[in-house]
């Protein structure tokens, strides 16, 4: 199946391990296939352009549902780090899905 390139903001569940744990924060990454997608939807649930972590934010729990409730998309904590590195490579986040083998793929390369 081709990916469409559809935009979509997507957030992950950081929040639920050890790593996400911040300042007494539960955080989630925030990702999307391109930048001004990802500052449209961080505008749109009050974060501050500054905390802008250059490929993604770092959204604390209470924001991440506002996020979803905006449209973003639940993912894992697998999965974003996955497509973050897939925009890197091919310049979009690809779908949630395949994000984990495209990975394992791509390191086997």
């Amino acid at each position: 199946m081709a990916y469409s390139r559809r935009m979509t903001v997507y957030i992950d569940d950081m929040y639920r391990y050890a790593v996400g744990e911040f300042r007494g924060m539960r955080m989630s990454h925030m990702i999307a296939d391109s930048d001004a997608e990802l500052h449209a939807m961080a505008v749109r649930i009050g974060m501050k352009p500054e905390w802008f972590q250059g490929d993604h934010y770092d959204v604390p729990l209470p924001r991440r549902e506002l996020a979803i409730d905006a449209g973003a998309v639940a993912i894992t904590y697998r999965q974003a780090g996955a497509m973050r590195r897939r925009r890197v490579v091919e310049g979009h986040c690809g779908e949630p899905g395949m994000a984990v083998a495209w990975y394992a793929a791509w390191l086997r390369r």
